[in-house]
């Protein structure tokens, strides 16, 4: 009998892990609000309408011996209902109410005493982000609880005459915000985790993310981190802790900060595969897609391993808004060593991820010069 995976979301996450999904022979089920998602139209099983519907629920379950998901943000009752109707969800209600509003995710890790953590705290009102600034010193991150991502609702607040802009434009008071010491950085750091149903537990190099300089959006992973290896096993082992303190099962992306002193501190987690890990398809021994399914279907995990001295992921960004319209491939393709992965969304907006390139190199300043001049080529 056929192993039939959903996934909740049919983005370009749920769309590479079908391509995962094939090697191990297991059917994958889609459930999106909406059709055409890029997931959805690989898949024969695929299910349309609203998440919180007990009947479209029922629908979707009823093609599926494990359902995961493909974005932290979905409401618990939602999870809980599948659990109700006999199929597993992994990972679940439980780890999606601590890790789906921030604040209280850095609260749980903060009480568990499982990571390091800037200064942190709930703010309701801009004079609590003004005692905030007072008490740590400017400038002070001011971040949405939910629903942020790649810079989408967060703010940086520089001096007390920001704060109220940077309210505002937050969405607060109807958005619950917190506030957050700003951490000086010598570097963002990443490390993809894999967490079995059973318990098992394979971490991923640590990588260093590069940021965007407009926008607090990932350009490029570095696999290797170029950093001291008692830094890396420190982060490592940061990054086990965390997934183990929320109890996820299957593939988490845990972000860290590296100080100039060589401190850790945690930034967040995503349980589910992670833009940081898109390396691994073709960079490691397994990819994070691959071992993603594993633990959630109990399987043994899969070595993660990279499989040359280094690899180098760089994002391909929207730079128009309109139809998504690749052009360039040809040229891209034609860069010897580059691994081109388009997502197949349909619209195109600035700074939104439509895909990514990927090299392998004897070291980061060949793989990544390879990644560049390919991911240069397509204009989206």
């Amino acid at each position: 009998m056929t192993t039939r995976v959903g996934i909740l979301g049919g983005g370009q996450l749920a769309r590479m892990t079908i391509g995962a999904a094939i090697a191990l022979g297991v059917d994958v089920a889609i459930f999106e609000r909406e059709a055409d998602s890029p997931a959805g139209r690989l898949t024969r099983q695929e299910v349309v309408g609203p998440w919180e519907s007990p009947d479209v629920q029922r629908r979707f379950a009823a093609l599926c011996d494990v359902i995961t998901l493909e974005s932290e943000f979905v409401d618990p009752a939602i999870l809980t209902a599948f659990a109700e109707l006999g199929v597993p969800v992994r990972p679940g209600a439980a780890t999606l109410a601590i890790v789906g509003d921030k604040l209280r995710q850095k609260e749980h890790l903060a009480a568990a005493g499982a990571v390091p953590l800037p200064p942190f705290r709930a703010v309701a009102t801009p004079e609590d982000v003004l005692r905030a600034g007072a008490e740590w010193g400017w400038p002070v991150v001011l971040k949405a609880r939910r629903l942020s991502y790649d810079g989408y609702g967060n703010a940086t607040v520089r001096a007390p005459g920001e704060v109220a802009a940077a309210w505002a434009r937050l969405g607060a008071p109807g958005r619950a915000l917190y506030a957050e010491a700003f951490v000086p950085f010598r570097r963002e750091l990443a490390v993809m985790v894999a967490r079995s149903a059973g318990g098992a537990v394979a971490v991923y190099p640590v990588v260093e993310t590069v940021q965007a300089a407009d926008a607090h959006i990932c350009r490029a992973v570095r696999a290797p981190a170029a950093v001291d290896p008692a830094v890396a096993e420190r982060a490592a082992a940061i990054a086990r802790r965390a997934v183990d303190a929320v109890g996820a099962v299957g593939v988490v992306g845990v972000e860290l900060f590296e100080t100039a002193d060589g401190a850790l501190l945690y930034n967040e987690l995503a349980p589910r595969p992670h833009n940081s890990g898109h390396y691994t398809i073709e960079g490691c021994a397994t990819s994070q897609f691959e071992n993603h399914l594993r633990a959630v279907l109990d399987l043994p995990l899969g070595s993660t391993a990279l499989v040359a001295p280094a690899a180098v992921m760089v994002n391909l960004l929207g730079q128009t808004d309109g139809p998504a319209v690749p052009h360039g491939l040809a040229d891209a393709l034609a860069v010897p060593g580059a691994h081109v992965h388009l997502y197949g969304k349909r619209r195109a907006r600035p700074g939104r991820k439509m895909g990514h390139v990927t090299a392998l190199g004897p070291d980061l300043a060949a793989a990544e010069a390879t990644a560049s001049r390919a991911a240069g080529a397509i204009r989206l």
